[in-house]
């Protein structure tokens, strides 16, 4: 019996998790649980980087001191494309920027002035979206040129965090390639096309694959949380990579949503999809765990829902989760479909959902249940879409549709994808992520043999639902 930890960093919150691995099954107890607030302040939106550290160091600690534990291995993953920038002594030059910080609005277009649209997507193979660390760089360079200047080292979110646990400086593939300065068919950073942008290449670390070990724990860390000088492994560091990893699929004919608050929907293809088609559909090529590359579309996903419930909370009516399913389903079918991608700024959610109807002279929901149906139901219409669009690129038919993260526990939800795209859902495992991550790290201590096992391990391990479709597909 062997045991690992996986710090698992969301939008919304951190954990600290134990993976226990024997017999060929996984079991996974959360250490500690800590919330994700950005910061505002009067020059933008921040992550408190600082304070997620600490979170994960306390769990560490409580893993050590408290637990008594000698795990084989520590991992990180977060989101995508944010970053830190190191200055010459190795500390942070800014507080790592939230990727909806406003300093991005417009930056896309100046930025194809210099490279222009097409050929940035022909050279990475990434979704155009104004939150991708390239544009966020863009913008930093175009607002105050000296950070980058006097920036040493870029970091993303995991490789910082990782960094601070390790002393070591390196980019994890499948993070970096959310950044759309990675190019997915030669694995490895479009340097030239960051220094035609002005953008110093020289701050790019080596990049390593996802199953490395970066390092032992620093010595302090080691002493002060009680687990000595473990291992700290790179796993796949951007947390849909990781989720990916544990989808408990067999064969071909399948796609994945990790649902969570951004719906990441997709499938492993062995080599990147490029082309003029998915150029126009404006699909994604994310670097996956063992060398596959995740052909995806990033989707608004349940930020819609979270967005409400925060204003409704602000108006003094606090709801969880189980209850606002209640009330959606309640409300019966949704008399209008939204487009969830239009939604991507925080603000009075149920205000601006409200106003996008108006504008069309659509129907908008009324009830907080008809809103909350409305959403889940726009996010199955919009599954559909990309779902065609992924049998298009391919020429392959799709014919079962697996649901991981926290969004698979949604029944509701997985009834409606399953009914409104006429395909078998499979839901499960909610905690994929930090499954992915821990068994990444299994296979890079040998532990597991690589991904096949690792799948099966999870079919063994997680309960899974199926949805059938109800009805013919609505079309």
């Amino acid at each position: 019996m062997s045991s690992y930890l996986a710090a698992d960093l969301g939008a919304e919150s951190g954990r600290v998790m134990l993976g226990t691995l024997a017999g060929g099954r996984l079991e996974i107890e959360e250490i500690r649980r800590f919330p994700n607030q950005p910061v505002e302040l009067p020059s933008g939106l921040y992550w408190d980087a600082f304070r997620l550290f600490h979170e994960i160091v306390e769990g560490l600690t409580i893993a050590g001191r408290e637990r008594h534990l000698k795990p084989a291995g520590i991992g990180v993953d977060t989101w995508g494309v944010d970053f830190g920038l190191l200055g010459a002594d190795g500390g942070l030059i800014d507080c790592p920027r939230h990727y909806r910080d406003p300093r991005t609005n417009g930056v896309t277009d100046r930025l194809f002035e210099t490279v222009p649209r097409a050929e940035v997507f022909a050279r990475t193979g990434i979704q155009i979206m104004s939150i991708n660390s390239l544009y966020q760089l863009y913008a930093a360079r175009l607002a105050n040129p000296s950070a980058l200047d006097n920036a040493r080292r870029l970091l993303f979110m995991p490789d910082l965090l990782s960094y601070w646990l390790t002393g070591v400086e390196r980019n994890e593939v499948t993070i970096s390639s959310t950044s759309q300065f990675y190019d997915p068919k030669a694995r490895s950073f479009a340097a030239d096309m960051l220094e035609r942008l002005g953008i110093p290449s020289r701050i790019l670390a080596d990049l390593i694959e996802p199953g490395s070990t970066l390092g032992p724990l620093l010595p302090r860390l080691a002493e002060s949380t009680g687990l000595g000088a473990v291992p700290v492994h790179a796993v796949g560091s951007h947390d849909t990579a990781s989720a990916v990893a544990a989808v408990p699929a067999r064969g071909d004919g399948w796609c994945y949503i990790s649902s969570g608050t951004w719906s990441l929907m997709g499938l492993e293809s062995a080599a990147p999809v490029i082309g003029e088609q998915s150029y126009q559909l404006n699909f994604t090529n994310e670097a996956g765990v063992a060398g596959r590359t995740r052909l995806l579309k990033n989707i608004a996903g349940l930020w819609l829902l979270q967005e409400c419930r925060r204003a409704w909370a602000a108006e003094g009516e606090r709801f969880g989760y189980d209850e606002l399913m209640q009330m959606a389903e309640a409300a019966g079918p949704a008399r209008t479909i939204v487009d969830p991608d239009d939604f991507l700024q925080p603000g009075d959610m149920p205000a601006r959902i409200a106003a996008w109807c108006g504008e069309r002279s659509l129907e908008a929901p009324k009830t907080k249940g008809e809103f909350c149906r409305a959403i889940l139901e726009s996010l199955a219409h919009r599954y559909r879409d990309v779902l065609e669009g992924l049998e298009g690129l391919t020429r392959s038919r799709i014919h079962t549709i697996h649901i991981v993260g926290g969004g698979s526990r949604n029944t509701l939800l997985n009834q409606l994808v399953a009914d409104v795209t006429g395909r078998k859902v499979v839901a499960g495992p909610n905690e994929a992520t930090a499954a992915g991550n821990l068994l990444v790290q299994a296979i890079g201590s040998g532990e597991v043999s690589g991904l096949d096992q690792a799948r099966e391990i999870v079919r063994q391990s997680f309960q899974i639902a199926e949805f059938q479709p109800k009805a013919k597909a609505v079309h």
